[in-house]
């Protein structure tokens, strides 16, 4: 079975990001928490594409979300899924830095 990792970044990249994993959720019957709350056996079929399993039976998007500015990472947060990814998947720069490249030349 094949595992997708989902990176997003820049501030377009998560508002369509986010919106992908809140259709995609939906289409698994995952909630907003991670509980799978479908009806359909083939809803979990290939979960693991998108979704790690947790200890909890929570499923976790495979996903990294990247920006230079962390407003975009709350607004992420604070939205209906936000809760659904984990915190150590945000990678963001500091506001009051002039240079974020940094940040971004240790991604690549």
């Amino acid at each position: 079975m094949r595992e997708i990792v989902h990176i997003q970044a820049g501030q377009c990249g998560n508002q369509i990001g986010t919106k992908f994993w809140e259709v995609i959720s939906d289409e698994h019957g995952i909630d907003p928490a991670g509980s799978y709350v479908g009806d359909s056996s083939l809803q979990l079929d290939r979960i693991n594409v998108y979704y790690n399993e947790a200890s909890s039976h929570k499923y976790v998007p495979r996903a990294v979300l990247v920006d230079l500015e962390p407003g975009t990472m709350d607004s992420v947060r604070s939205g209906a899924f936000g809760q659904l990814f984990r915190p150590d998947n945000f990678i963001f720069g500091k506001s009051h830095l002039p240079f974020s490249t940094d940040l971004l030349m240790g991604l690549l």
